[in-house]
């Protein structure tokens, strides 16, 4: 865990210690967007916590003078979900890769999204596993060639938006590293959202994939959503998720849903005097 007592002085939520990403990573993007966005809302860095999996992107925490913690692969999201439960007051940040979100950790996705748990959920989308040194992940293209796939990926990739969308996320976006000034406006935005949200960022890496002349073919394909575009309209936000000659980015839907602790201070309230039955008193009824 990160240590706060010399940091709290600061008062910023980047700590003193050199990321340690390839030159040209987009997670330094990432990294600076997010300090600037938290800095920028004036919080509390012990009031903060930034939860992340394994992989070259999961090492974001540790450069960051906040609570935080490098934790599992693809268990960020349940470790961040207990903190949130016991610590509601605290901003909780999870960040981590495509391979760390939708491969082993695909699962925690789908019950933090129905939960609705007020979470920010930013993925830094780079279609590879560079951690372990460049094999096919969940979001790699048809037909490029990995160290697993010699003849080219042939399984169709996660599409992480639609797979969002399809679940019922409450903030979707996507956003792309190079372009900061809107990743960090969409990462305040997404912080003050209540419930769960998510940035898909594309963030390339330039060691396993393509080098820096992958920038130079992303950037073509950048599409900003329009004014005109309906946020709360789910059919429109699909409709852009699923086109795929264009690499949209900008808010695609927010839907305004009771949050998690919401609905649990709800049913409280609705019951104030009903007691839950203790771990033994259910161990003797199906004993």
């Amino acid at each position: 865990m990160t240590d706060v007592t010399t940091q709290v002085e600061k008062k910023t939520f980047r700590n003193h210690v050199k990321p340690i990403w390839c030159p040209g990573c987009g997670d330094h993007s990432v990294l600076a967007c997010l300090v600037k966005a938290l800095d920028s809302l004036e919080l509390n860095i012990t009031d903060t916590a930034v939860i992340s999996g394994i992989g070259c992107s999961s090492r974001l925490p540790g450069y960051m003078s906040c609570y935080g913690m490098n934790s599992i692969h693809g268990r960020a999201i349940p470790i961040a979900t207990g903190l949130k439960m016991g610590r509601p007051e605290m901003t909780v940040v999870i960040t981590g890769g495509d391979g760390d979100g939708f491969a082993i950790g695909g699962n925690h996705v789908m019950h933090a999204v129905r939960r609705n748990i007020d979470l920010t959920y930013i993925m830094m989308d780079n279609g590879i596993y560079g951690l372990t040194k460049g094999q096919v992940s969940p979001t790699t293209p048809i037909g490029y060639k990995t160290k697993t796939t010699a003849y080219g990926a042939y399984e169709k990739p996660i599409a992480p938006l639609e797979v969002m969308l399809a679940y019922g996320c409450t903030y979707v976006a996507q956003a792309f590293s190079a372009d900061m000034p809107r990743l960090q406006e969409l990462i305040v935005e997404a912080i003050k959202y209540p419930g769960f949200s998510f940035i898909n960022v594309i963030s390339p890496c330039v060691t396993y994939r393509g080098g820096s002349q992958i920038y130079k073919d992303l950037k073509p394909l950048l599409k900003p959503i329009g004014a005109e575009h309906d946020i709360h309209d789910w059919d429109a936000a699909h409709k852009i998720a699923r086109d795929k000659t264009r690499l949209h980015v900008g808010v695609l839907y927010q839907e305004r849903r009771e949050t998690y602790q919401e609905t649990q201070d709800d049913l409280k309230q609705r019951a104030p005097h009903a007691e839950a039955p203790s771990v033994v008193d259910i161990a003797k009824k199906y004993r």
